[in-house]
């Protein structure tokens, strides 16, 4: 490279001797989802508040040991909010409580959906027990993420050498390459988190009730890359 054009490559704006193109790579695959997750609320309701403690805390441990005897499949559980909350009498001038409202919240993952079908219905089975979701998502180390950007660098290097192909001219060296960063990116079909099925399921009457045959939700994953190059001159 002569000293111009070497000069020319560490402008912000190409010459006619150096001339630059700019342009955007995108990507967007779509796989099947790694993970899933859903939601328990156990609940619990007692004239008084240590029947309703008992009878949540008593529910709360049978769900728990349900989720972690499934083993491996499982993958993470966690406990959320916990709430305790007295209804009140409406008639009368007093403050009388009528009964105590007891609730836990837990979040379950796994990337087994053959389980997360079963556990499900074995949840839904237990008493004063519901079941949100699942969420369907990709772990942020999913090779998914690598391979869109990979396509959309290739993606980008294509369309600069076809408008300087338009031009007679032929791309000379990469100048920079920019990851736009997810804020300007356009948010993924999962909402941050995968795309997502929502169900709610309550106590079963049948405590023989098949498992549930969940269809795994695919994942649209994005990418976008700005990129510029020097070209040979063209030929105009």
């Amino acid at each position: 490279m002569t000293q111009d054009a070497s000069h020319a490559s560490h402008q912000p704006y190409g010459t006619p001797e150096v001339p630059r193109v700019a342009v955007r790579g995108e990507a967007t695959l779509e796989v099947d989802p790694e993970i899933a997750r859903i939601g328990i609320t156990v609940s619990a309701r007692g004239t008084d508040r240590r029947t309703a403690l008992e009878d949540l805390t008593r529910r709360n441990n049978a769900v728990l040991d349900l989720v972690k005897s499934y083993g491996d499949p499982v993958e993470k559980l966690e406990t959320g909010a916990f709430s305790i909350t007295p209804e009140l009498t409406r008639h009368g001038r007093g403050e009388r409580i009528r009964a105590y409202h007891g609730r836990v919240h837990l979040t379950a993952e796994l990337n087994d959906f053959t389980t997360l079908g079963e556990l499900t219905t074995r949840l839904a089975d237990l008493e004063l027990t519901q079941v949100d979701g699942p969420w369907w998502a990709l772990r942020p180390t999913s090779p998914a993420h690598g391979e869109a950007r990979r396509q959309a660098v290739l993606e980008a290097v294509q369309r600069a050498r076809e408008y300087a192909a338009a031009l007679g001219a032929e791309l000379a060296a990469l100048v920079e390459l920019a990851d736009l960063g997810a804020e300007n990116a356009p948010a993924p079909f999962q909402a941050a988190g995968g795309a997502m099925r929502t169900m709610a399921f309550s106590a079963a009457e049948d405590a023989g009730a098949p498992a549930l045959d969940l269809e795994p939700q695919r994942q649209t994953v994005y990418a976008q890359v700005n990129a510029r190059f020097t070209m040979t001159p063209p030929q105009l």
